[in-house]
């Protein structure tokens, strides 16, 4: 079988490991960028995502590549606690079953396990899709054509795939009010501030995080409310508008704000569609399942999407069979975790200063013994169902590495969601 991946993203290298490494299926990934993509957030992983990641062999790398949170702390205009939140608590009451790491460097531990023998092709993307009665022909933008039986849809939400097959993107995407960015910079004196803590300002309408990476590398994520669903054409002078009249550390970010290509920034919106596949067309990941990236749980979502894809393909013996079984069992997950993150949108960026006091109340709340599970960690988030009732997986792990492994950017050895994002 010859599948044809669109997007080099979380949900795309996942499903291409999947085919390739346990099934055998010939993979051909196209990505639009030139290149693999450096921007991106800190996320906090777990549930589905986490198991898919252990049965595929790829949890170790993770592991490697994580970063250490002591906790997420609320601070005022001089950088003084309000609240804050044990990190390791919330760890525990997943049993420890939690990651926090950047958004590229998932890819790219999802990345160096692919095989050679996958092509990923940077720089290119379908521009038309025809039918056929066995499968799919995909024509590139370079005017070459590839014959599939299957192509897949793992180009984020604004998706040129869904597009292409499904219809226009304001059909499909709704906007949730907010904007966001995420981007990285060097500064030893921002790094020593915040130290091993997630540092957000309380603030009214924008709020501004801050992480610290190994070295001298401090990580950005910003949200505010925003009604335009289409991001500014300069998101640093927008991110200068609103924020340059908060305090703290807030002056330094923003002068150390790198220009807009080496950032990510973004409409917060999440994508509903009636059906997930037509014909031998599949969608996987934000293009048919975003949840928001202020809610988090879009990568764990992206990769445990892949696996019961994966699984159903093993398993059915028609494609269009292993399609629809794929829908059935993931758009429940899928439903709940959009209806929860719409539900808890106004406490990401409180719109008043009352919501921030009862913010900080509730945060004060989840940090006393026993607060985890007796609220079902309202913080951290809901894991949904184990990956083990939606797909097959035996006790040990079953994914190999695929032979020849040295990619480029191979990884070299040597909670908050609900204010995060991820």
């Amino acid at each position: 079988m010859r599948v044809v991946i669109c997007g080099a993203g979380i949900a795309g290298l996942a499903l291409a490991g999947r085919l390739h490494n346990t099934l055998g299926w010939d993979v051909i990934v196209l990505e639009k960028a030139p290149r693999p993509r450096t921007e991106g957030c800190m996320i906090d992983f777990f549930g589905p995502g986490y198991d898919a990641a252990e049965a595929m062999g790829v949890l170790p790398s993770l592991e490697e590549l994580s970063h250490r949170v002591s906790e997420a702390v609320l601070v005022d205009e001089c950088g003084d606690r309000l609240a804050g939140l044990c990190y390791d608590r919330f760890a525990r009451s997943l049993g420890g079953r939690l990651l926090s790491i950047m958004r590229p460097d998932l890819e790219l531990a999802l990345r160096e396990r692919l095989s050679l023998a996958v092509r990923l092709r940077f720089g290119s993307g379908p521009s038309r899709i025809e039918a056929r009665a066995d499968g799919v022909r995909v024509i590139l933008t370079d005017g070459d054509s590839i014959d599939a039986d299957l192509l897949v849809g793992a180009d984020g939400v604004h998706s040129t795939v869904r597009a292409l097959v499904f219809g226009e993107e304001a059909r499909y995407v709704h906007h949730l009010g907010y904007h966001t960015a995420s981007f990285t910079f060097d500064d030893p004196e921002t790094h020593a501030e915040v130290g091993d803590r997630f540092c957000l300002t309380d603030t009214v309408g924008r709020q501004l995080g801050l992480y610290a990476l190994r070295g001298d590398t401090v990580a950005v994520v910003a949200a505010y409310r925003a009604t335009e669903t289409r991001p500014p054409g300069d998101a640093r002078a927008a991110l200068r508008h609103e924020y340059g009249t908060l305090g703290w550390l807030v002056p330094r970010v923003l002068a150390n704000c790198p220009p807009p290509c080496r950032m990510y920034h973004d409409h917060v919106a999440q994508t509903v569609l009636p059906s997930w596949s037509h014909g031998r067309v599949v969608l996987v990941g934000d293009a048919c399942q975003a949840v928001s990236p202020l809610a988090g749980q879009s990568a764990s979502l992206a990769v445990g999407a892949a696996y019961v894809l994966a699984d159903q393909l093993a398993c059915a013996s028609r494609i269009e069979d292993a399609l629809y079984g794929y829908e059935r069992l993931w758009r429940p997950v899928v439903t709940r975790e959009q209806r929860a993150a719409r539900r808890a949108a106004r406490w990401f960026v409180p719109a008043s200063p009352r919501r921030l006091r009862v913010r900080r109340a509730a945060l004060r709340i989840c940090g006393l013994p026993g607060a985890p599970l007796l609220f079902g960690n309202p913080l951290v988030g809901r894991q949904g169902p184990p990956l083990s009732r939606l797909a097959s997986i035996p006790s040990w792990v079953t994914e190999k590495r695929g032979p020849g492994t040295a990619r480029e950017g191979a990884v070299r050895r040597s909670p908050w969601n609900a204010l995060r994002g991820g």
